[in-house]
């Protein structure tokens, strides 16, 4: 399915492809709503720049769009980011503009020669706060690493005051609108973004935003989803996710094989409730990742319910370990709720998992067999200090 060449500005156009039937990102992520690949084109008075281009998959799009707009000459090929979904399409451009050259950062350019084997002579590497010419329009590039890999690069529009934003403030999403329309869906689809691929990030994106502080801008222009023409929106979402605050929420993944570590976790949750704190229950035999990374954004706790399998704790509990330390949220207690048969170290071993997560590990309630009235208690004492404890860092 196609999508025609879109006006965002005078001069300045979206000619990038929707992708609604993608469910699955870099073979990991879900993409319940599919994706897109936002490529933008810049018409100047005397140079043509193309800012990033799309998905291999989409790139006879592009190209149409291109031709639809009538570009027999570019000029330039902003490259923000080196991964597929942004430069796939690079050869193939090249191919049809043998003329036009890449322009982006030192580390871009080293990543893209790796990953599509292209000739250095085809580059113009530029450095933190050059500017580029394209007659009556002017580009200055803000190397922003870390967001979400070492060479990235946001490209700002002086004159339109638009930010094209690579990664940053984008979301998962195939609409038929080009702006931001239905901020109430985008909020949950872009906060699912920002959870699955910036979240590692957040202290790093932290320091980007106070930079773009200096900017005036009036439209953001992301890599993936919707254009932003009220850039508070999208702007207020990220400074609440990427604060040190959390909320009065315990996150709890969970497994049960035989209904020991079920039974933990359905009273678990009525005493919760009953402290006074929201819970985020996830069953990881049924759940989707991408909602648990989501609940991890501001959750004051987080809770792993696991059966003991050999020695361990079950897989699919240790995945859901692995994601939160992958991830980083700004989680600052741990605990965990779990049954075993005749031993093992499943709490030393998601203990040692959790490295990267700054948190207090509180102590936790492990169940030999089905959970008995001392389990359940002990349970119920496990709420109670986690609602104290939520008190005491002012939470509730």
């Amino acid at each position: 399915m196609s999508m025609a060449a879109r006006v965002i500005r005078k001069n300045i156009y979206a000619v990038g492809a929707p992708d609604w039937d993608r469910r699955l990102f870099d073979e990991l992520i879900p993409l319940p709503d599919g994706t897109t690949y936002n490529s933008y084109l810049i018409k100047g008075s005397e140079k043509n720049a193309l800012i990033d281009t799309v998905d291999p998959v989409k790139k006879n799009i592009l190209i149409e769009n291109l031709n639809q707009l009538g570009i027999a000459h570019l000029d330039y090929i902003i490259t923000n980011h080196t991964e597929q979904d942004h430069s796939g399409a690079l050869n193939d451009i090249i191919g049809i503009y043998p003329m036009a050259k890449i322009v982006t950062n030192a580390k871009c350019i080293d990543l893209t020669m790796n990953h599509l084997l292209i000739a250095k002579d085809k580059f113009i590497e530029i450095k933190d706060g050059d500017r580029l010419s394209l007659g009556d329009q002017n580009l200055e590039f803000i190397i922003a690493p870390w967001v979400h890999w070492p060479e990235t690069m946001l490209t700002y529009l002086v004159e339109d005051k638009i930010l094209f934003s690579c990664d940053l403030f984008g979301a998962h999403l195939a609409g038929s609108d080009l702006f931001a329309s239905d901020e109430r869906q985008l909020y949950f689809t872009a906060k699912r973004y920002y959870a699955e691929i910036m979240m590692p990030f957040r202290k790093n994106i932290q320091n980007h935003m106070k930079r773009l502080e200096s900017y005036r801008i009036d439209v953001i222009a992301p890599s993936h989803g919707p254009v932003h023409q009220r850039p508070a929106f999208i702007l207020d979402a990220y400074r609440d996710w990427i604060s040190d605050d959390v909320k009065n929420e315990v996150v709890l993944p969970y497994v049960s094989m035989h209904g020991s570590v079920e039974k933990m976790v359905g009273h678990f949750i009525e005493v919760l409730m009953q402290n006074g704190i929201s819970v985020k229950p996830h069953n990881l035999s049924k759940t989707d990742i991408g909602e648990l990374a989501m609940s991890l954004v501001d959750a004051a706790t987080l809770v792993i319910g696991t059966p003991t399998v050999l020695t361990g704790p079950h897989p699919l509990a240790v995945y859901a370990v692995y994601l939160a330390n992958a991830l980083r949220p700004k989680t600052r207690f741990v605990s965990i709720i779990g049954s075993y048969g005749w031993g093992g170290k499943m709490p030393e071993t998601i203990a040692a998992m959790i490295g990267n997560l700054k948190v207090e590990i509180i102590a936790p309630v492990i169940a030999r067999g089905q959970p008995r009235s001392d389990d359940f208690k002990a349970i119920e004492a496990l709420a109670g200090s986690i609602a104290a404890k939520h008190k005491a860092a002012g939470i509730i």
